[in-house]
């Protein structure tokens, strides 16, 4: 079951990855969060990384913790 988070709007997203490969070759791994399960699911917010909501419209991202 993939990692799902409600954000204020009470507007249910799961959690996905994704690796992709860079213009320079190197890869790396994307994280997005999506209104449906998908198979790319995740079941955790990696370690390191916490969930941030924009207050403006609710929009969820991760990114690294400060």
């Amino acid at each position: 079951m993939a990692y799902k988070h409600t954000n204020s709007k009470g507007v249910t997203y799961y959690l996905n990855s994704k690796d992709v490969t860079l213009r320079g070759g190197k890869t790396q791994t994307i994280y997005y969060f999506s209104k449906d399960e998908r198979p790319e699911g995740i079941d955790d917010v990696p370690a390191g990384m916490q969930v941030n909501e924009n207050p403006r419209n609710g929009f969820l991202t991760v990114s690294r913790k400060k």
